[in-house]
């Protein structure tokens, strides 16, 4: 009646439930316009087309690496997910220019904190695209979920489980 002497199941722990960063459109990595992201070659995960500048924690989690051109941010989350948030392609050229951090390496961050501010208007004109790929750096230790690219801004797309 109570479950006594039954086997326990294993219910797989949550590494990270990653939202949207970035208001905008979502896209699989296989329409990024770049085939380190597009290939997967970097990591599995989804991209945004943005529609606005501020870029948001995409997990609860500590920021692990900030590029020195201010272009990407790597998140740990508390169950072991390494997140990389990479803005536009080839935004590394700009050297920082149009992109600003709100945040710094060491930093515990909660889901939607924003942690860089980008002049889309300027990445525009400057780089290829805008088209900023998430992604899970780690993914060998976890299993992923199929993108959710329906979600809606601040909504889950991806679920990391440990295996």
């Amino acid at each position: 009646m109570f479950g006594f002497g039954k086997k326990k199941q294993t219910v797989p722990a949550a590494a990270a439930v990653v939202s949207t960063p970035m208001a905008g459109r979502l896209l699989p990595l296989g329409e990024v316009p770049d085939p380190v992201f597009s290939q997967g070659l970097v990591g599995p995960g989804f991209a945004v087309e943005p529609s606005e500048g501020t870029v948001r924690a995409p997990s609860a989690g500590k920021v692990v690496m900030i590029a020195p051109t201010l272009h990407a941010v790597g998140l740990r989350t508390t169950g072991g997910a390494e997140l990389l948030v990479h803005v536009g392609i080839d935004s590394v050229t700009l050297k920082g220019e149009g992109l600003r951090a709100l945040v710094s390496v060491g930093d515990t961050v909660e889901a939607g904190q924003p942690l860089l501010e980008a002049d889309l208007a300027l990445l525009s004109a400057r780089i290829p695209s805008t088209i900023t790929p998430v992604l899970v750096t780690n993914a060998d230790g976890f299993t992923l979920s199929e993108p959710r690219l329906n979600a809606a801004f601040g909504e889950t797309v991806l679920e990391v489980t440990g295996r």
